[in-house]
């Protein structure tokens, strides 16, 4: 690995330089969070049905006495024998969160199409203790458009992250904000694809390596992703 080596006095110069870019990134984003809460809301119609580990819920049951709702939507179908390695990447930083989430008024739920039993021996497996719902036999993640028919793959191209095209499986990854207010529940945001970046910690303290995430010479981003159970010891 060759790198230009210099001073400390020519780092420091490099490192201020870096900083200025840095601070105006960080206006920049904040300037699109700001936007972020600013979307106009859909409300909710439909009764969303979940089973979940206390038995079937509603969606307004998620909240659990909070009045703002994160779900990621989880890759994981039924009959699949274990869950996409990369929404098992990002839920292996879910545990860490979720108590402070819930201390900012959130409530955060993963929810998946398999059957809650599929669900629970997978995460049994993993060691999470998240609350995973299963949305088996209802529209809701065809209605946030992370999962597709059999019709929709067979027709070639899906809705997926706001755009029509190919997609190489029945299940996709997302993220979905809801919002309680005035008796009424609605949609305020939701994000796919690398959109999801933002909540993978992982991801950036590896952007402040020196080899980044490293990723440039993979067939895909995530490809050097294992479920943490399958990486070989270092």
């Amino acid at each position: 690995m060759q790198h230009k080596i210099v001073s400390q006095d020519e780092w420091g110069a490099a490192r201020k330089a870096l900083l200025a870019k840095e601070k105006e990134f960080s206006r920049t984003r904040d300037a699109l969070s700001a936007a972020r809460r600013e979307l106009p809301w859909v409300k909710v119609e439909k009764d969303y049905l979940f089973d979940g580990p206390a038995g079937k819920e509603m969606l307004a049951d998620l909240f659990a006495g909070k009045n703002q709702l994160m779900i990621y939507h989880f890759m994981l179908g039924p009959g699949w024998v274990q869950g996409c390695p990369s929404c098992s990447f990002l839920a292996d930083h879910f545990d860490g969160a979720n108590i402070h989430l819930a201390q900012r008024d959130v409530a955060f739920v993963v929810a998946s199409r398999a059957p809650l039993a599929e669900i629970d021996a997978y995460k049994k497996r993993m060691g999470w203790r998240f609350k995973w719902v299963s949305s088996y036999g209802s529209d809701f993640n065809y209605d946030f458009h992370v999962s597709f028919t059999p019709e929709e793959k067979a027709g070639g191209k899906v809705e997926y992250n706001y755009a029509e095209g190919k997609f190489p499986s029945e299940e996709a990854p997302g993220l979905s904000v809801f919002i309680k207010d005035g008796g009424a529940m609605f949609h305020t945001y939701s994000t796919y694809g690398r959109g999801l970046d933002i909540i993978i910690g992982a991801y950036n303290m590896l952007d402040l390596a020196p080899k980044g995430r490293d990723e440039d010479a993979l067939p895909w981003s995530m490809a050097w992703v294992r479920r943490h159970d399958e990486y070989e010891e270092n």
